[in-house]
């Protein structure tokens, strides 16, 4: 397949997304989808068994904050409630699942970057992949630190009632989304060293594609059967991404 067919035509960030599934199974690149594949087979198909087995007793627990004057909101209510509540089981879960493969994540990124841009494919060996693993864990720190205090905020307001579970879940999945384009987005930012706070500033400057990016890996991370195959797209139209609008822009050709 030529390079060039392959990272073209501008596009939205939630098509970059779409076009992820294509490019994963791209020759070359599928070898490297395989264990961030099985990574997320195995924490998604956990996922679903340990919220289906709970997601009832969590909204009549959520629910129980909503005053007595306002019952009758409750059959409202209660689908923005579980999809917020779906919203942080679907981040956390993502959150384990890229870190254990986060290493592999980095090399299925700078593979199929390589396939993009026609260059050589870097070194592959196993020496190659733990000596980068001390940055890109301190990458993931970064990440981390950056969702938490958000989060914890976000969650506070789930508890203020009737505010709580309305406007909450809405913010929930909007930052979730903003964090899912942080995620995937930082492994090609990653390869190549920009810092994460320019990789936030880059991001932010082209918002709209970042976050139609990221709700579109928050849906389909929430879907059943389509969320165990997010990982790898994810990765690999996060990098279409960064070749197409970020590359040059940090100093890559």
């Amino acid at each position: 397949m030529n390079p060039a067919n392959l990272a073209q035509q501008p596009t939205s960030g939630a098509k970059y997304f779409i076009r992820g599934f294509s490019l994963a199974f791209t020759p070359g690149i599928r070898r490297f989808v395989i264990i961030p594949l099985v990574i997320n087979l195995m924490l998604m198909g956990s996922l679903i068994l340990f919220v289906l087995s709970q997601l009832g007793s969590w909204m009549d627990s959520w629910l129980s904050y909503i005053p007595g004057w306002l019952d009758w909101l409750a059959y409202l209510i209660w689908p923005m409630v579980a999809i917020g509540l779906l919203v942080v089981c679907s981040y956390f879960f993502s959150t384990v699942a890229n870190w254990i493969a986060a290493p592999f994540n980095g090399l299925l990124a700078e593979h199929l970057e390589a396939k993009l841009t026609g260059q050589k494919a870097p070194d592959a060996g196993l020496a190659s992949v733990l000596k980068d693993l001390p940055r890109i864990f301190k990458r993931e720190w970064q990440k981390l630190w950056y969702y938490l205090p958000k989060a914890l905020g976000l969650l506070l307001l789930m508890f203020i009632p009737a505010i709580g579970q309305t406007v909450g879940p809405v913010l929930w999945f909007l930052f979730s989304a903003w964090m899912m384009g942080i995620q995937y987005c930082d492994y090609p930012f990653d390869n190549h060293k920009v810092p994460f706070l320019d990789m936030k500033q880059s991001l932010r400057e082209k918002r709209g594609s970042t976050l139609s990016f990221g709700s579109l890996v928050m849906l389909f991370t929430m879907t059943p059967v389509l969320n165990l195959f997010v990982m790898p797209a994810a990765v690999c139209g996060a990098t279409a991404m960064w070749v197409d609008e970020y590359r040059t822009k940090h100093g890559q050709y």
